[in-house]
């Protein structure tokens, strides 16, 4: 018989280690804490490009970097590279919260999504008719996709700060709510912001697409063998014209919701290596050889065990959360307060933008809501009430991530493109403001 080490027959080190990791890995997963995040990185974006050095700023994110395949180089800013194939996996994982949220989430059944479907149709319309009633000019006019996005992330986190006295059904309602605006989104992304359209693209991406299908087909379970397909799809969106960041969407979307066919159910393989190894001495021996096949059986088997829609979200969430939109933030919120033109038209823009997220956002979620009910097309779900609904409505007024993108798409003159950042950063503050306050008010008197 072989005695266990215990915990105390570690060594101290190795149990400190062992306890702060845990600790880093419970606090990473606190949804807030990606809001604070991206807050932080967002307010030294703002900090650094107002600062003395602010040249450098905008000198950084202009550097060139270059990959090359023989004589074929491929060069670009870090711009570039955040928003166009960064921003790509971030759309990836939107995707895949889609696709899970459509096949056994608060959008699986028609009658669960059609409140959250009017609530989002209302803070879509209602934000943009807000926007183009106080801009007339063409190139403002361009904006008015801009406040009708939801940070779903920093709108979460937002609402995780006010704990548990919050219901979970108002948490699914805006979960469900900016998963919706963000399929509005990348819809007025692929159909207003797609110009010159190249059919050699498109055959470059089904081709891709082909590929990942067939990866599934025959049971390939590994993510690393998909990224060439995958590449392929992102190539062919930008030479087809497309915004190649809704490859991602595209990806997510394919990705199976349903747990790869097998020979045999992976807690049973669990069980039968376990005991296989129990009765084995080749543990005991270290055997290689005789160890490879059932530690295959086991990575095998551990890996599905969640569906591969579940289980590529929870392992891009971590990087999407603390990497590529703190990234993102930080490479886009850098607005020089001084040089934004708000002397004409684009004063007119921020104050479109701002007026939409905080006022117009709540006003469409509210008021759609209350038409949907009062006209019996749907029901408040049990524990949601009106002000249940106001604070879902005040928190989709953080637009932040989607509105910066959606500003960046829209607007080329870059006078117009910092008040345009500058409007989406002053509406999400004070919506977000705004729901921490009612929604502190409401989890208190419910």
């Amino acid at each position: 018989m072989h005695n266990r080490p215990t915990f105390d027959d570690v060594p101290k080190a190795q149990r400190l280690a062992e306890q702060a990791f845990s600790t880093l890995h419970r606090f990473l997963h606190v949804e807030a804490v990606s809001g604070v995040a991206l807050l932080v990185a967002a307010a030294a974006a703002l900090f650094w490009a107002n600062s003395r050095f602010d040249h450098s700023y905008h000198d950084f994110w202009n550097l060139q970097l270059s990959i090359g395949f023989g004589d074929y180089v491929f060069s670009r800013s870090l711009h570039f590279w955040v928003n166009d194939v960064l921003m790509t996996i971030f759309f990836l994982v939107v995707g895949m919260e889609i696709k899970r949220e459509i096949h056994e989430g608060a959008l699986s059944r028609f009658d669960q999504a059609i409140l959250p479907l009017i609530a989002a149709a209302g803070g879509v319309i209602v934000p943009a008719l807000i926007y183009l009633s106080l801009n007339h000019d063409p190139a403002g006019v361009r904006g008015w996709a801009v406040p009708t996005a939801t940070d779903i992330a920093f709108a979460v986190g937002v609402l995780a700060l006010l704990g548990r006295k919050i219901p979970v059904n108002v948490r699914v309602l805006l979960l469900a709510l900016a998963i919706i605006d963000d399929i509005i989104a990348v819809m007025i992304i692929a159909l207003f912001y797609s110009t010159g359209l190249q059919l050699g693209g498109f055959a470059i991406a089904s081709i891709g697409v082909l590929g990942v299908l067939g990866l599934q087909r025959i049971g390939i379970g590994s993510a690393l063998l998909y990224v060439l397909p995958g590449s392929l799809v992102w190539i062919g969106f930008m030479v087809a014209g497309i915004h190649p960041t809704l490859a991602g969407v595209v990806l997510g979307l394919i990705t199976p919701a349903r747990a790869i066919p097998v020979r045999e159910p992976p807690l049973e393989v669990l069980s039968r290596v376990l005991k296989q190894l129990r009765s084995s001495d080749a543990v005991n021996a270290k055997d290689p050889h005789r160890l490879e096949r059932p530690l295959r059986d086991l990575r095998v088997a551990h890996r599905e065990i969640l569906p591969p829609v579940s289980r590529v979200q929870m392992a891009l969430h971590p990087w999407v959360a603390y990497g590529v939109m703190p990234v993102f933030a930080l490479a886009n919120a850098g607005v020089g307060i001084t040089g934004a033109d708000l002397a004409s038209g684009g004063q007119l823009v921020m104050m479109g933008t701002s007026i939409a997220l905080v006022a117009g956002k709540p006003l469409g979620v509210v008021g759609a809501s209350w038409v949907a009910v009062r006209l019996s097309w749907c029901r408040l779900a049990p524990d949601v009430s009106w002000g249940g609904v106001c604070l879902v409505g005040l928190l989709a007024g953080i637009g932040f991530t989607m509105s910066i993108f959606i500003s960046m798409l829209t607007f080329s003159d870059e006078a117009l493109l910092r008040a345009a950042k500058l409007g989406v950063l002053l509406g999400s503050l004070v919506a977000a403001t705004l729901g921490l306050g009612w929604g502190a008010i409401y989890a208190r008197w419910r």
